[in-house]
């Protein structure tokens, strides 16, 4: 039975991405959450980033800042986290 899992990181955005994509090919749902930051701009969570929007792994920033297409307001930011079998902190 796949899993609704829900990765959630500030600083290791990077390997969030990445792992959520492994938990993808595994067959589960991941979505991807950044509370309070904006999207890494190093070389390796750009290129992860693109890999999972490719693949449509949902990411989902609450900054006022963070790309709209990204961005949720901070009540539905908190509603999302609750629709999930696991959370993962990273």
């Amino acid at each position: 039975m796949a899993l609704k899992i829900g990765l959630i990181t500030q600083t290791r955005q990077a390997e969030a991405m990445r792992m959520a994509l492994g938990l993808l090919l595994l067959g589960d749902e991941a979505e991807v959450f950044f509370p309070q930051c904006l999207p890494a701009q190093d070389e390796m969570a750009v290129i992860q980033r693109k890999n999972a929007l490719e693949m449509e792994v949902p990411l989902h920033f609450d900054h006022p800042q963070a790309p709209e297409e990204l961005r949720l307001s901070p009540e539905a930011f908190t509603e999302a986290l609750l629709q999930f079998d696991r959370l993962i902190p990273l």
